[in-house]
């Protein structure tokens, strides 16, 4: 599949955004592009400072966008000083973008616990072993500490870190982006309004 430069048109589009936007992620996963489902995360903390970095989708619904990371590392501590968030989907083969914007709160342990649980053993074990962000003085100090979770778990489940756990980032605006010739793309916002969705069509 290549990129779509078909206008993206007002009529086309469906009352509920997530209909497309769960119709972009399969165009997307159909191109055999590796992790069709990575987003970009932007956060800003309490000073202001903005940060981004890419993470996986890994559950999309009616309340929200769901990814999972260390809570305890930068993203983690900015979203608990400013709980907004926006995730940026880029798919440079379509010629597509999904921009979301909301605030984000922490999911609750039982959910969390129930998609750890799902991840292979060396990605849980990885969890324990990863202080996000923080210096190393090489890569031999985390192999030590990766060591140190595989003895602490020999022969017994790994238990989620308490630290670690997933994220709701709550659909507020969505924006699709389609690429057009001359750089005159094709921009639509869904904004949530009175619990309805009004679309707006914006300048490229």
């Amino acid at each position: 599949m290549t990129a779509d430069q078909s206008p993206l048109t007002r009529s086309a589009l469906p009352d509920d955004p997530l209909a497309l936007l769960d119709r972009w992620l399969e165009d997307a996963a159909a191109t055999g592009m590796t992790d069709p489902n990575a987003m970009t995360i932007a956060t800003a903390g309490a000073d202001g400072r903005p940060s981004a970095r890419t993470v996986l989708l890994r559950g999309v619904g009616p309340d929200g966008l769901r990814f999972y990371t260390n809570r305890l590392s930068l993203k983690g501590r900015q979203l608990a000083d400013n709980p907004r968030a926006q995730a940026l989907f880029h798919w440079r083969e379509l010629g597509r973008q999904i921009l979301v914007h909301g605030a984000c709160a922490p999911l609750g342990d039982a959910e969390s616990d129930a998609y750890f649980a799902g991840r292979p053993r060396i990605s849980q074990l990885g969890a324990w072993a990863s202080e996000q962000g923080t210096v190393l003085p090489d890569r031999e100090a985390l192999d030590a500490r990766l060591a140190e979770a595989v003895d602490r778990f020999a022969g017994a489940e790994v238990e989620r870190p308490p630290y670690w756990g997933g994220y709701l980032l709550e659909l507020e605006v969505i924006e699709f982006w389609q690429a057009h010739e001359y750089r005159l793309h094709d921009r639509f916002a869904y904004a949530r309004d009175a619990g309805c969705w009004r679309v707006d069509r914006l300048a490229p």
